[in-house]
């Protein structure tokens, strides 16, 4: 029994095993046709997908043949860029030349004035036998070399005032080797800009572009004489636009661009990729002297209108408003208490000029000028500059909330003086704060253009200070501390020696025409 029992057992585990195959196969099968047919339609496809032998003559298969025509369109493309670059090349280069600036230097002798007592004990004998006669002894010339475009027929050239700066003569080669003298017909130290002029006819001018239509990425390409590398092009695209406070001139909104430029590019040419001129190149960002990727052209619209006023008047006359313009973020807004950053902070008025007489005050917000939305400082500045004097422009202001129009009738802008330099006595140091000021005298005052104000000059700054932390510079005009008037070092004094270690203070400053607020720490 025992026996049977098994073999009934035996069965009926194989009877099971048989009904879990099946099952099991019923369930895979349509899986098993799906790889089969696909097995299969590979198969009879696979030899359409490779090369195949047609006549004796190898056929590229569909995919190849498609992987070839999108290698010929790029490489068409890139024909048609090299292509591009060519043709600009080839048109603006012959119009971009390289300016020889000769300027005469006086040299100390290094042996010392013929008055000088051992001079005189040894002789000019000794010194020669001894050292050789001395280099540079007198008059010396010194020599550089700069770009420019040439922009007529009739022989002007565009380039920057940088370039030909205080030489005494300046000499321009041509493409075709030919040497011309140049004359000066006039400067603009404000926009560095200068015109030239060569005696000659038929020259090939360049084709200026429109700079306000310039895009941040479009490619361009510079022309220029670097290193006396004559009549060098580089390649680039225009990286920003509206670059100011370089620190490169008064008027300042450069293009900036990656397109390599380096010393001897100065006056030559910013071109799009048909040869039009959008920009004189007038420096560069470097820490090492040469290119890094980072340079600066003033754009032809504004140099082209600088040109015109130096050919026609022999000098540029700028509208001038009597303000002085600060740019405003969130904290500044929040602190004077203003709904919104748009438009431009008033700084402050200078006294008896056109803004004050039409009644604009100090913390003003222009907000429109002429209908047009005011984004910045620069851009109202350049605005401004760019009307005629006499011109009466309408100012639309917010003040405590309400807005308000005046109307003001530009002057001409005075001429502005540089900075200097020069320290004057009956300067103070103030340790805490890291600086040194002095009185600002009538002297110091037309050095700096600081005339018809108040305030305590910076003369010096320490190192690592917390007055260099809070951004003051050598030639600031300190004119409030915490809101209360310094005139005089004394006054200065007298405020500063009531701050509380550890309090934040605020400075009203002025630097050039510029008058904003620093906070400064308190060690």
């Amino acid at each position: 029994m025992e026996i049977v029992r098994n073999e009934i057992l035996e069965m009926q585990s194989h009877n099971l095993e048989a009904v879990i195959m099946s099952r099991i196969i019923r369930r895979i099968w349509p899986y098993s046709l799906i790889l089969i047919v696909g097995f299969f339609v590979g198969f009879v496809v696979a030899p359409n997908s490779g090369p195949t032998i047609v006549n004796g003559t190898l056929k590229a298969s569909a995919g190849t043949a498609q992987a070839q025509t999108n290698l010929g369109q790029g490489q068409s493309f890139a024909v048609q860029l090299s292509d591009a670059f060519e043709a600009a090349s080839r048109k603006l280069n012959p119009s971009i030349v390289p300016i020889f600036a000769e300027h005469m230097v006086q040299i100390q002798n290094p042996f010392g004035s013929p008055e000088d007592p051992f001079r005189q004990f040894f002789g000019d004998d000794f010194f020669r036998r001894f050292f050789g006669t001395p280099q540079g002894q007198g008059k010396q010339v010194v020599r550089s070399l700069g770009s420019g475009v040439i922009v007529s027929p009739d022989g002007y050239i565009l380039t920057n005032n940088h370039v030909v700066q205080g030489a005494d003569t300046l000499t321009v080669v041509l493409a075709d080797g030919k040497k011309y003298p140049a004359k000066l017909v006039g400067t603009d130290p404000q926009s560095d800009v200068a015109v030239i002029k060569v005696a000659a006819t038929d020259l090939p001018a360049a084709t200026l572009g429109n700079s306000d239509s310039v895009k941040v990425g479009q490619w361009v390409i510079a022309v220029g004489n670097p290193f006396q590398l004559m009549h060098t092009v580089t390649a680039g695209i225009i990286s920003a636009k509206g670059r100011s406070d370089i620190g490169l001139a008064d008027y300042e909104d450069f293009i900036q661009t990656d397109a390599a430029i380096n010393p001897g590019n100065s006056g030559g040419a910013l071109a799009d990729l048909d040869g039009n001129v959008i920009g004189i190149n007038t420096a560069i960002n470097s820490p090492t002297g040469g290119n890094i990727g980072i340079g600066f052209a003033i754009p032809i619209g504004m140099a082209k209108d600088v040109m015109d006023a130096l050919i026609s008047q022999g000098k540029v006359i700028r509208g001038y408003v009597g303000l002085l313009l600060q740019d405003l973020d969130d904290n500044l807004a929040k602190a004077m208490k203003l709904n919104s950053t748009k438009g431009v902070l008033v700084g402050d008025v200078v006294a008896g000029g056109p803004a004050d007489k039409a009644g604009v005050k100090r913390g003003d917000v222009i907000v429109q000028m002429d209908g047009q939305d005011v984004a910045n400082s620069l851009q109202l500045r350049n605005q401004v500059a760019h009307a005629k004097p006499g011109t009466s422009v309408e100012f639309t202001l917010m003040r405590d909330g309400k807005q308000m129009d005046v109307k003001i009738v530009l002057a001409e802008r005075p001429k502005e003086l540089q900075a200097g330099t020069e320290q004057q006595p009956q300067q103070e140091q103030y340790q805490k704060l890291g600086l040194s000021v002095q009185d600002l005298t009538p002297d110091l005052a037309d050095q700096l253009g600081y005339q018809n104000d108040e305030g305590v000059v910076v003369t010096e700054v320490a190192v690592g200070s917390p007055a260099e932390q809070a951004g003051l510079k050598a030639g600031d005009l300190i004119k409030e501390v915490n809101r209360v008037k310094v005139r005089t070092v004394e006054e200065f004094k007298t405020a500063v020696g009531g701050l509380k270690s550890g309090s934040s203070t605020a400075l009203l400053v002025r630097r050039g025409d510029t008058t904003f607020f620093v906070a400064i720490q308190i060690p």
